[in-house]
């Protein structure tokens, strides 16, 4: 298969992953609703650790890849999770 097109599927399993990840740590922890859990965690500036957590569910694409010697969708993967951590930096930044 077409290496730029691995990598967009492990990017997009990433991004997924993250998506699930945060959707299922606020759905199991949180009191609230997703929009109100997410304007909370902006307001009190914890988004970034929220992300973080979503990320979690990243380390199982990423090692299932690696398992499955898809190396190039585990970079893909692993540049999802690079994007999250500089969204993570921005909003600590910023």
């Amino acid at each position: 298969m077409n290496k730029k097109k691995e990598i967009l599927i492990g990017f997009a399993v990433g991004l997924i992953a993250n998506i699930l990840g945060t959707l299922l740590y606020i759905l199991l922890f949180s009191e609230f609703g997703i929009l109100e859990t997410f304007e909370m965690a902006i307001e009190q500036e914890h988004i970034g650790s929220l992300l973080a957590l979503g990320a979690l569910l990243n380390l199982i694409a990423f090692f299932g890849f690696l398992k499955l010697r898809r190396d190039q969708r585990a970079r893909g993967v692993l540049m999802a999770t690079l994007l999250t951590a500089l969204i993570i930096l921005y909003y600590k930044i910023f």
